[in-house]
């Protein structure tokens, strides 16, 4: 299942909040998703941005890719993140 870690829009017109979540990558942008893992707020001043770092770093290990805004929001989070070993995943 080809994975990504993106955004989902939530809120009224003129005040967007966003969760970011785990979803397959072939559904609707604000569809169904397997997990949350976070939201961002840009409405409060700074905005506000709360993130499971052990949650987005186990789906980042299982395959999952980041969108664009997401990629930049945990780098400014300052989380690193890495993918599983093959190694270690074809031994198993």
């Amino acid at each position: 299942m080809p994975l990504s870690i993106r955004l989902q829009r939530r809120g009224k017109i003129h005040k967007p909040f966003y969760h970011l979540v785990a979803a397959d990558s072939r559904r609707a942008r604000n569809g169904r998703f397997i997990e949350k893992l976070g939201y961002y707020d840009p409405n409060q001043e700074p905005s506000e941005v709360v993130l499971k770092p052990e949650r987005i770093q186990y789906w980042y290990s299982k395959g999952a890719q980041l969108s664009t805004a997401v990629k930049a929001i945990v780098s400014k989070q300052k989380i690193a993140l890495q993918r599983e070993d093959t190694a270690v995943r074809k031994s198993k």
